[in-house]
């Protein structure tokens, strides 16, 4: 039997809309392992952000940052920071327009201003606490992923003035922001390309703006019910809602179990 890998994103895909993990989907992530399955993680999250979710599937393989940073069964086999000449540029425009912005690597994240409203209901959504400040901590570390806060329209001058980044919106004051071209689709090669399999092997499960690439780019890509237009659109199968166990649902109905 050929050897298969599935990547699920993490919210709205593994987690359902409270942040938890359904106890269907705990056990259905063991079965896929029994059955031979590679399981692997792709998300924009940190991974400091989600190591209890990894000890509790018992996974350490994953794609973190949207792609930025690729680990394979434990040991790192791609990154791909931002530039820190370029960030240095984004950060002094995001100041000017008084925007703050947080600074991420695999070991942890700082804030640019403290207190900031918008950088607490965002990272809030997600159940996590406003970073301590260090306005310089990109300076001597790599960084795989950086949020910008500000809202609609205003992320289209950064877009036009500092086009060596991609920006992606997951929230109403928050955007990701990666190098150009970077996406959990280029990750997911990584690992699949590791484990020694190919594109064709690879099924993916997601829901969001940074799962578009992925999705599409994957063997099987299947769209959470609750999935953004674009991702759907996109897809091989939609699933139902994640809180009506789509996904375990769809992990069946393409023949993973």
């Amino acid at each position: 039997m050929k050897k298969k890998i599935a990547f699920f994103d993490i919210d709205g895909t593994l987690l359902n809309h409270e942040k938890e993990l359904p106890i269907e989907t705990k056990q259905a992530i063991q079965d896929l392992k029994d059955a031979g399955v590679f399981v692997a993680i792709a998300t924009g999250r940190a991974p400091f952000m989600y190591k209890e979710l990894r000890d509790t599937l018992g996974i350490d393989t994953f794609v973190s940052f949207n792609g930025q940073y690729v680990v394979f069964e434990g040991e790192v086999v791609y990154k791909n920071p931002l530039s820190t000449e370029h960030l240095k540029a984004l950060h002094a425009d995001a100041e000017s327009n008084d925007h703050p912005m947080v600074f991420m690597n695999h070991e942890g994240m700082k804030a640019t201003t403290p207190d900031h409203a918008h950088i607490q209901k965002s990272l809030g959504s997600l159940y996590m606490d406003h970073p301590p400040v260090d306005a310089s901590f990109y300076e001597t570390r790599e960084i795989y992923q950086s949020l910008l806060f500000c809202e609609g329209d205003e992320i289209d001058e950064y877009r036009q003035k500092h086009d060596e980044f991609d920006y992606i919106r997951w929230h109403q004051y928050s955007c990701d922001v990666l190098p150009s071209g970077g996406s959990k689709a280029e990750g997911i090669k990584k690992l699949i390309e590791a484990a020694g399999l190919q594109i064709e092997d690879s099924y993916a499960f997601g829901d969001g703006l940074n799962d578009v690439e992925m999705i599409e780019a994957a063997g099987v890509g299947v769209a959470m019910g609750n999935a953004v237009f674009e991702t759907k659109q996109v897809s091989d199968y939609v699933t139902e809602d994640v809180n009506d166990g789509g996904l375990v649902k769809a992990i069946y109905e393409v023949g993973l179990l």
